[in-house]
């Protein structure tokens, strides 16, 4: 399956859709992300799609593949056109993006000893979970 995000108003990703693969098969018997475009805009109307991957996540497809737009789109995603990427909304203020996955990180490092944590804004850290 080919996934594609609909891009709106602010590069703010709308919707996710999937397709099958042959959507985007070319005369030659090769894919290509136009004519999944392509079959989308006549399906919906709308024109700007951008394809995602589910297989890829911090600029690294889990698969082994070659990774596409850094992560995989979810409604609220905004396209970043100039990384050519998909970024989340930013979760807390204090959270800054790692330009090379484009991904919030935390300001303080998440504890690495089994537990569970949330993060608290407030004092900026990671307080335990019950």
């Amino acid at each position: 399956m080919a996934t594609y995000a609909k891009i709106g108003l602010n590069n703010k990703v709308i919707e996710v859709l999937s397709l099958h693969n042959n959507e985007l098969k070319d005369s030659n018997g090769v894919e290509q992300e136009v004519n999944g475009i392509d079959f989308l805009t006549k399906l919906t109307g709308w024109a700007v799609w951008k394809q995602t991957s589910y297989n890829t996540h911090g600029g690294v497809h889990k698969l082994g593949g070659t990774p596409l737009r850094k992560n995989h789109a979810g409604i609220g995603y905004t396209y970043d056109e100039d990384r050519d990427a998909f970024i989340a909304p930013q979760p807390f203020n204090s959270w800054t993006l790692n330009e090379d996955t484009c991904q919030w990180e935390a300001p303080v490092a998440y504890p690495d000893d089994g537990k569970r944590y949330g993060w608290n804004e407030e004092i900026t850290n990671w307080e335990e979970r019950v």
